[in-house]
């Protein structure tokens, strides 16, 4: 008689409990993520990116009008803060001193502010452009040529440089 042999049955593998289930899912996502972040950084390395400079960046109040800052105590951190509050609301400009929307140019915002105090708004164009070269070093000879270099953008640089000089003129008490 042929000799036959019986293997054991298997037995069926325990039931997972649902915290084991949990993490047997989360491994598998993490897995399936990682290679999707991979295949991501892969299919996009060949895009040219520039990166956003989060100061650049213009924040409103969430009040229907823009209401102006208090003003600083000195006559030109005063006038610079009114004309950085002035381009925020009335619109900026570059190439000329004021376009056909009304919008200013920083040395046309400043002279407007000045209200013909011509000392005021010399002292206030040198504050400036020291608030320029400090971010940008001796690459521009006068503000007039920092804001026509942003020519097609959208001013947001501009602007800042002039609330930044405005703080700065604060800071030194003129």
């Amino acid at each position: 008689m042929p000799h036959t042999t019986l293997s054991p049955t298997p037995t069926p593998a325990p039931a997972l409990s649902l915290d084991e289930r949990l993490a047997l899912a989360n491994t598998e996502m993490t897995a399936r993520l990682d290679e999707a972040a991979v295949a991501y950084e892969v299919n996009t390395a060949h895009i040219t990116t520039e990166p956003v400079d989060l100061a650049d960046l213009v924040t409103l109040p969430l009040t229907p009008t823009l209401q102006p800052p208090t003003p600083h105590p000195t006559p030109v951190a005063a006038l610079l803060q009114r004309a950085h509050h002035r381009l925020l609301t009335g619109g900026w400009c570059a190439g000329r001193f004021e376009d056909e929307n009304g919008a200013l140019c920083l040395f046309g915002a400043v002279r407007t502010e000045a209200r013909f105090d011509l000392r005021l708004e010399m002292a206030a164009m040198d504050v400036l452009l020291d608030a320029i070269r400090r971010q940008f070093g001796d690459r521009f000879q006068s503000a007039v040529a920092f804001n026509d270099a942003h020519k097609g953008s959208d001013g947001r640089v501009p602007i800042r440089l002039l609330g930044q000089a405005a703080d700065l003129a604060h800071a030194r008490s003129i």
